[in-house]
């Protein structure tokens, strides 16, 4: 086996791991090392072919491929070392690293810290206990994106699209742009569970029926998708009797959520938080194994790519003092508690001692939506220590809250606090 060492070492190389990296060698680690298991750099940014992308980061409307193409080069002049078509196969609480690579076969990798950065995945047909056969013609909206996008391959003519997530309405826009009809996007919820920018461009504008409150109960066909029954439901999810009817199709689309990649990060003894499905960390990003940061959507599912590049900066840069300049002190830490109609907060704990050093911003997800102003509050007890007022709040649309130095004073006295969203 092949003995590697490298100071930094991000495993990903989509948006959050290209950002890590290259921000952990501007703090001055020397040899940053690069791991991605596909012969392609940019994760799932190739195949977004859709525009909207970089325009904070770059301030440029860029599409996934050209905004994956910045920071590309941005790597590639960085030097970067750069391990493609390596399988990483075991990550140790020690951070050491197994993989599997196409140049150096077996290796073991020994880096100093360890960002990790492998992205998401889509729920699949099997989280959802569809009844009915198993025909071809079920795809992921992801998968479905790849096949239009980069295979040159339409998988259907006729499309149902259950869930209304981002890629789901992105790829029922392309789909009818494609020649294909999307006779209907079936949403359980009573409201979208994507941006409602793509509710607009992509749904209304293209005159897509949407129906919410309604599932796929039953998929009917043998070899090929002929059709779903589709129903009512009731608040707790529930077909409602009397609502069944049939949609002839001949491909359904799944765009129902995504779920954190974490499965190396639990071999590592990372504590995972089961509510967003990614690391439990701290405002550096590190997670509770010393030395090991996490990056992008293995945190937390974000709405933009310029959110996870932005956060996963912070991530690299924390990698990158940990090696440069040591394990920072960490004297007193306040624990950040989802409070009233709140799902969850990252990060989950600030240490007071960085606080003081530099604002903090919280991102943070509701429950329910609330199509009124309202108001995020910072709250220990009845005391309110930061209230920040919003148009609104979606569960689709992530709340960003900044906790300022200046806070860092009044939250020594508390072990906890609560972050609330109230109308």
């Amino acid at each position: 086996m092949k003995q590697l060492a490298c100071d930094v070492l991000v495993i990903g190389s989509g948006p959050a791991g290209l950002a890590a990296a290259w921000e952990a060698k501007q703090q001055g680690a020397e040899r940053v090392m690069l791991l991605e298991r596909n012969d392609e750099l940019g994760g799932i940014l190739p195949q977004c072919i859709h525009n909207g992308f970089g325009v904070r980061e770059f301030g440029d409307d860029l599409t996934g491929p050209e905004y994956a193409y910045r920071w590309i080069a941005k790597a590639h002049e960085a030097r970067l070392e750069i391990l493609s078509e390596t399988m990483v196969l075991d990550v140790g609480r020690d951070r050491r690293v197994v993989a599997s690579s196409r140049d150096h076969g077996l290796v073991e990798i020994t880096p100093r810290a360890l960002v990790l950065a492998m992205g998401c995945r889509e729920r699949p047909r099997g989280a959802l206990a569809i009844p009915g056969s198993r025909p071809a013609g079920i795809y992921s909206a992801g998968t479905a994106q790849r096949l239009v996008n980069m295979e040159g391959y339409m998988p259907g003519r006729r499309f149902v699209i259950l869930g209304s997530g981002d890629i789901g309405m992105i790829m029922a826009r392309r789909l009818t742009l494609e020649g294909a009809e999307v006779v209907a996007m079936l949403e359980i919820l009573p409201y979208i569970s994507g941006l409602r920018r793509n509710l607009v461009q992509c749904i209304r504008d293209f005159d897509i029926p949407l129906e919410l409150c309604t599932t796929v109960a039953e998929v009917r066909g043998r070899d090929r998708v002929e059709s779903v029954v589709v129903s009512g439901v009731d608040e707790q999810w529930r077909p409602l009797p009397g609502t069944d009817r049939e949609i002839a199709c001949d491909t359904l689309l799944l765009s129902v959520g995504l779920i954190p990649e974490n499965e190396l990060s639990r071999m590592a003894g990372v504590a995972i938080d089961p509510v967003t499905g990614g690391p439990y960390v701290d405002e550096s990003f590190c997670t509770n194994v010393p030395g090991i940061f996490a990056a992008g959507n293995v945190v937390h599912v974000y709405d933009l790519v310029d959110d996870v590049s932005e956060n996963a900066r912070i991530a690299g840069r924390s990698a990158g003092r940990y090696v440069t300049q040591g394990a920072p002190p960490e004297d007193g830490s306040v624990r950040l508690l989802a409070g009233t109609n709140v799902r969850h907060v990252v990060p989950h704990t600030v240490h007071l001692s960085r606080l003081e050093q530099e604002a903090v911003v919280l991102n943070l997800r509701v429950r329910q939506p609330i199509e009124e102003p309202v108001r995020v509050e910072v709250r220990a007890g009845d005391e309110a220590l930061v209230s920040r007022r919003y148009r609104y709040a979606r569960p689709s649309e992530m709340i960003a809250l900044t906790l300022p130095s200046a806070l860092a004073s009044r939250l020594a006295a508390y072990d906890a606090v609560n972050i609330d969203v109230i109308s």
